[in-house]
């Protein structure tokens, strides 16, 4: 579920009304004017110290003080625009952060940055000398989100493979990310600087794929009336691409296994061969080995294509990346759709963790697009504006149970509906019902 942390505000309590953090539903705030009554609080142990600097005067010591406080949390600093040079102070001190504050015209992204700072704290655990300030509108998620282990997992191996020309081969479902995973291999590699071409196998019948990666002179065919670089040449030394490449007629698999093992390619009409320079990585949603077996791919290729296979997970074996994920493209699409700063309650993001995702990351990017469109600027993203899919699961928890009933029995109920909803989805059919639901007949008929 969703992570609440909790905070400890020291400053003035037109301060905290400004900065919108006492709103905030992932924050659970503890007030205090000073120091002095931050010290009487009992040993409760915070996420994090929000300390409001009033004036330059000692706040070297006072960041320490704070920090003391804390005991050893993480403290971020809010200074004013009269107080904006003493943040080398606050950060030579000990403070983890230092964030802008003006009571009279506090900064939109506030709590934003506030939560995105104490996710990068606790969740990347970085030494605190090394995070710098944080401007409230600092994109969280540059490079790929991996908050869970398995998407942990993942990044290290395209650490490994990024220093390596060799194949890679990614496998995952549809919209797990693997086009980010490949330009992720790209960008860490030493190729970055060159370019990085994508194209999707299955959006090109056969003869117009192989223009497409091997180019033609002109001439070559009818409508041919000039020469076309194709995009093994376009890659050049940098990385090519290729999406959905089980969706590859045979022939052409043929060709391709040729410019592997030999790193050439000759366009269509031409006498000569042109050297490939490019590294190739390949994606695919099916079960190669199994193609391979039903004669659907060639055998030789899967080899050749299967020198360093990274298996990206769907988003519902990587749950700790979905609030992230979520919260990444609010903030990467709402300037764009005019709605900034707007972001989750605590109601939707329990939500979104719930929910299985069988679209993966592109199902939440969509859902997040959509939930944009109904949401004011500025405002809270709350489960009203979700997709019936995701919210459907309260049915049975709102119009259930009587105020004696066990957990057990609720549980059940909930059971119960959610199997009766699968049995009305697959139109009755028991068999496919029970694969749907992971389990067998006979469970699905207990």
């Amino acid at each position: 579920m969703a992570t609440i942390r909790s905070l400890l505000w020291i400053g003035s309590g037109r301060g905290l009304a400004a900065s919108g953090i006492s709103e905030a539903p992932e924050l659970d705030v503890t007030w205090v004017p000073d120091l002095a009554d931050a010290a009487k609080l009992p040993r409760v142990p915070f996420d994090g110290v929000l300390f409001e600097a009033k004036t330059s005067h000692a706040l070297g010591d006072a960041v320490a003080r704070a920090g003391a406080i804390g005991r050893g949390v993480p403290v971020l600093v809010c200074l004013s625009e009269a107080l904006a040079d003493s943040a080398d102070v606050a950060l030579g001190a000990g403070a983890a952060g230092v964030l802008p504050l003006d009571p009279e015209s506090p900064e939109p992204g506030f709590v934003q940055a506030v939560s995105r700072a104490l996710d990068t704290l606790h969740d990347s655990s970085p030494p605190l000398d090394h995070l710098r300030s944080i401007p409230a509108n600092e994109d969280p998620t540059a490079t790929l989100v991996a908050r869970s282990a398995a998407m942990h997992e993942v990044e290290e191996l395209v650490a490994l493979a990024a220093s390596s020309p060799s194949t890679v081969l990614l496998m995952g479902e549809t919209g797990a990310g693997k086009e980010v995973v490949a330009r992720q291999l790209h960008t860490r590699s030493d190729r970055a600087p060159e370019p990085f071409v994508a194209i999707n196998c299955a959006a090109f019948p056969e003869a117009l794929l192989e223009s497409e990666l091997f180019g033609h002179v002109k001439g070559a065919f009818t409508g041919a009336d000039r020469s076309k670089p194709g995009l093994f040449e376009v890659a050049g030394r940098g990385t090519l691409f290729l999406d959905e490449i089980a969706e590859m007629e045979l022939s052409l698999q043929a060709k391709l296994l040729r410019v592997l093992q030999e790193r050439e390619i000759r366009p269509i009409g031409a006498t000569r061969a042109l050297p490939v320079h490019c590294r190739i990585v390949a994606a695919t949603n099916r079960e190669l080995q199994e193609e391979v077996r039903t004669g659907q791919f060639r055998e030789d290729l899967y080899y050749r294509l299967n020198v360093f296979p990274i298996r990206v997970p769907p988003l519902r074996e990587r749950r700790r990346d979905i609030l992230p994920l979520a919260r990444h493209f609010l903030a990467l699409h709402g300037p764009r759709e005019g709605k900034r700063d707007c972001h989750l309650s605590l109601a939707t993001a329990q939500l979104l963790e719930s929910y299985g995702w069988p679209g993966n990351v592109r199902e939440l990017e969509n859902e997040m697009l959509r939930v944009l469109m109904l949401t004011p600027s500025g405002s809270l993203v709350t489960p009203k504006v979700l997709s019936r899919k995701i919210v459907e699961i309260l049915e049975p928890i709102a119009h259930g149970g009587s105020p004696d009933e066990t957990l057990r029995q609720a549980v059940e109920r909930v059971e119960a509906w959610l199997i009766r909803r699968a049995l009305a989805n697959n139109g009755g059919r028991k068999a496919s019902t029970a694969r749907r639901l992971g389990l067998t007949r006979e469970g699905l008929y207990n």
